[in-house]
């Protein structure tokens, strides 16, 4: 099986899966997680899914009633049709099982809703919700601190862009992708994979000199804009070029003097067992004082 289709287990209840490069997507056999939500078994959760499907249909579901179908290894080991959601359809499609498994899903959609109203009118409330997150995956205060930086400079992008009449999201990910491969000189596709990422966010799993880099390129992006006023799309492409390029510059120049490269395969899993092994032996230098000292 390759790294692209896989088999996760929930309580000891097989759901396939399978990646979408190109959307970077997972995508869930819906049967499975139907039969995980349900305790039936393959053919019972078929059955369910056939029915629940029909009621969602007839209320005028769009989200999950068109879902995909991909060639998944049925239960005779063949590769066959599967209906199949990403994310977003399997929460939407939890909401509408009435089952035990399915409440903790529930309430943490409600808690999950709830923050992002709130985040609306407050939105200071954002980066305290995302200190926490960070310092409850191990990563270091600097690190913190450095990449809530970098998403004030990429908000004000965003704002600079929409300003230059850009709104789509698809728009906004070639000029990002326009500017990622100026300065480090692969696209936001090859940088992931590079670092070995699927859905993780890229910036999150960048080392602080690639940070300041990226967000060196976005905050001249910006100036440039600004100063330039562009009235076109392309207009705005050959800031982001231009603007990724200062950055790539300083980068060419950082690692002259390094005698290495700053763009590294190295992710946040690789990061923060480091940053474990520097704060070790940290504190292996600071018992070994006291001792020295006693």
């Amino acid at each position: 099986m390759d790294k692209n289709h896989s088999i996760k287990l929930f309580e000891n209840k097989k759901v396939r899966v399978q990646w979408n490069q190109d959307e970077e997507k997972w995508y869930f056999s819906i049967v499975d997680v139907v039969a995980v939500l349900t305790d039936n078994d393959f053919q019972g959760a078929r059955n369910y899914w056939k029915v629940l499907k029909h009621r969602l249909k007839e209320e005028g579901n769009e989200t999950v009633t068109n879902c995909n179908q991909l060639k998944l290894i049925a239960p005779d080991g063949k590769m066959r049709l599967t209906d199949v959601g990403d994310t977003e359809q399997i929460l939407r499609l939890i909401q509408s099982v009435p089952s035990k498994k399915a409440e903790p899903f529930k309430v943490w959609l409600a808690k999950v809703g709830n923050e992002r109203i709130n985040e609306t009118y407050d939105p200071e409330l954002a980066f305290d919700r995302a200190m926490k997150t960070y310092l409850q995956k191990g990563y270091s205060k600097e690190w913190i601190n450095q990449r809530l930086k970098t998403i004030e400079v990429r908000k004000e992008l965003t704002d600079e862009w929409n300003r230059s009449g850009i709104e789509k999201e698809s728009d906004f990910a070639i000029l990002t992708n326009e500017i990622t491969k100026a300065w480090s000189e692969k696209t936001v596709s090859e940088y992931k994979q590079f670092k070995n990422l699927k859905k993780e966010n890229l910036r999150d799993n960048m080392t602080n000199l690639e940070l300041v880099l990226n967000m060196l390129a976005e905050a001249t992006t910006t100036e440039i804009s600004k100063k330039q006023n562009p009235k076109t799309f392309d207009d705005s492409k050959n800031i982001a070029i231009k603007g990724g390029t200062i950055a790539g510059n300083t980068r060419k120049d950082i690692e002259k003097q390094l005698g290495e490269s700053i763009v590294t395969s190295k992710n946040a899993k690789d990061n923060l067992i480091e940053l474990s092994k520097h704060n070790i032996l940290k504190i292996e230098n600071k018992n070994k004082k006291k001792k020295e000292g006693n």
